[in-house]
């Protein structure tokens, strides 16, 4: 009975009972709920193959998307003071950034890096949503002005990809003072005579708004986008009125002349190339090298006879 029961029944056990899969396989479309293949959704981009939602992003593995060959080199930011406030709600603030770093494998809200694209030269900034939504914080605002800075020296257009939540709470008035400071940073790089383009993904709300994220010489936008100050069910609650369908998203405000463009994700590398050359009164951009043709051995020894000639 113990043979029985010790080896033949897990023995059968194993054999025919189901294979358990692993959770990050698949994820789930919130907007059509279609379940996606995680190759299959990270070849695309993080856009759902059935009815192009753009799903949320990492700075990371858009910046290798973006730069050629996915090459780039992160630049380096000033840290601030960790916690100046000593801000405590239901967590402590230290406590809450360790979770985020945490989970999201980085140092902060926003990366910086330099690289070329269609190679051309430039410096890129993009916000993290997934590290405390994106929040602007004294971080956040140095590495705009490192990215500045940066590119006045190499005199270089600056690419900046904002998803933000707004302010970080936490930082208090330390967080807005970052509006004027990232508001000056812009105006160096309009004073070096250098592009400052936005791509505003989404969320893109609050402070953010209304600071660097809508000073750019040209606005893109991804597909449905919402950007914004105030959230429409604030301002709902606020005028007490039922807002027009599509609010505050990015295809809206296109048509009522806040954005220059919508583009795909997929598209818009070369979106951005064809902008930032024309900037820059570069050429347009080399798709493919050709090979020098070669010459023909039998044509060699009379090209140089008529040269001595």
């Amino acid at each position: 009975m113990n043979w029985i029961t010790n080896y033949v029944r897990p023995r059968i056990n194993s054999l025919f009972s189901r294979r358990e899969v692993p959770e990050n396989l698949w994820t789930k479309c919130p907007e059509c709920g279609t379940m996606l293949f995680h190759r299959e959704l990270a070849e695309n981009l993080n856009v759902c193959t059935n009815c192009d939602h753009h799903l949320a992003i990492t700075p990371r593995t858009r910046f290798e998307a973006l730069f050629d060959g996915g090459i780039f080199s992160e630049v380096k930011v000033p840290e601030p003071i960790t916690d100046p406030l000593h801000f405590k709600d239901q967590k402590r603030y230290p406590d809450r950034m360790k979770a985020a770093q945490k989970s999201t494998g980085e140092k902060e809200a926003m990366l910086v890096a330099e690289g070329e694209i269609g190679r051309t030269p430039i410096v890129a900034a993009a916000q993290d949503f997934t590290f405390m939504g994106g929040s602007m914080g004294m971080y956040v605002g140095n590495a705009i002005i490192a990215a500045a800075e940066r590119a006045v020296k190499l005199k270089r257009p600056l690419v900046l990809f904002s998803a933000a939540g707004g302010a970080r709470m936490q930082e208090g008035i330390l967080s807005l003072m970052q509006m004027p400071r990232t508001t000056v940073a812009v105006q160096m790089l309009k004073e070096a005579g250098l592009p400052y383009i936005v791509v505003l993904t989404h969320p893109t709300t609050g402070g953010v708004t209304a600071s660097y994220a809508m000073l750019g010489d040209v606005h893109i936008a991804e597909p449905n986008a919402l950007i914004c100050f105030a959230g429409p069910r604030v301002i709902e609650q606020t005028i007490r009125e039922k807002l027009p369908e599509g609010f505050q998203r990015a295809e809206y405000l296109l048509d009522h002349g806040m954005l220059d463009r919508v583009t795909h994700r997929t598209k818009m590398r070369e979106e951005l190339i064809t902008i930032l050359r024309m900037l820059m009164n570069l050429p347009p951009a080399v798709v493919g090298d050709l090979p020098a043709p070669e010459q023909a051995a039998d044509e060699a020894p009379a090209a140089e006879a008529e040269t001595k000639a």
